[in-house]
């Protein structure tokens, strides 16, 4: 696959920040393409990095399974299980890929990134597991856990202490069907900001009681941020 001088630049910076150099460029380029971009594409049949993101996936797991395993050679397997789905969570990924800047070199489509795609957690997560499963194919499982271990232990070790990324909304609901069967419930009671870069602000609200407010980036972080407020608010 050609490259302009400007894209071989990007690509250079890009295995600088990871700390990583490909012997395959052409498998960094589909873990940093998007499916809106390749669907702009005049070349329909530009891959894209979904295919990786499914074998990062499955990468991942096993070097945070394997780390944790030793690591914490007091916890039980449930308690184990938590700590790496707070590891591989969305968010957790997301922070490791702003932590190496990924989202400036994502291909996106126009209206994508117009949009806030190179913001947006689920995209970053996404391209994260993707150059995960890249650099296995092209450097092997041992280049895939140092980039994984250089950008995530530091979220590991709070994971591994109970204090990384809780599921508030899960949380919030198990406290509460302790409590009362009111049935809970989120609104959002306001939308703030143009469309391409819009704060959601959401109510949570059991029975007829409002528990508590959240913003967010997305409706799913507001409800979040929500949830966290009002869990503080009920255990109490």
């Amino acid at each position: 696959m050609p490259f302009s001088k400007t894209r071989i630049e990007k690509l250079n910076a890009f295995q600088k920040k990871i700390g990583y150099r490909f012997n395959d460029v052409n498998l960094m380029m589909e873990a940093l393409t998007h499916s809106s971009y390749a669907n702009e594409s005049k070349n329909k049949k530009h891959p894209y990095n979904e295919r990786l993101e499914f074998l990062g996936d499955s990468v991942l797991s096993i070097i945070i399974s394997d780390y944790i395993f030793h690591k914490y050679t007091h916890l039980p397997e449930g308690e184990l299980t938590k700590v790496r789905a707070n590891v591989v969570c969305e968010a957790s990924l997301a922070t490791g890929a702003n932590k190496v800047g990924l989202g400036e070199f994502i291909m996106l489509g126009k209206g994508e990134d117009i949009s806030g795609g190179r913001r947006r957690a689920s995209i970053l997560a996404d391209a994260f597991e993707a150059t995960i499963g890249a650099i296995y194919i092209d450097g092997g499982l041992e280049m895939a856990r140092r980039f994984v271990l250089d950008n995530l232990e530091d979220l590991i070790e709070l994971a591994g202490n109970g204090e990384l990324f809780k599921d508030y909304k899960t949380h919030l609901q198990e406290l509460l069907q302790s409590k009362t069967t009111d049935k809970i419930f989120y609104k959002v009671i306001n939308e703030i900001g143009p469309d391409h870069d819009k704060t959601f602000e959401v109510e949570v609200w059991a029975g007829n009681q409002m528990l508590g407010t959240g913003e967010g980036k997305s409706k799913k972080e507001a409800e979040q941020n929500a949830a966290q407020v009002a869990f503080k608010k009920v255990k109490k």
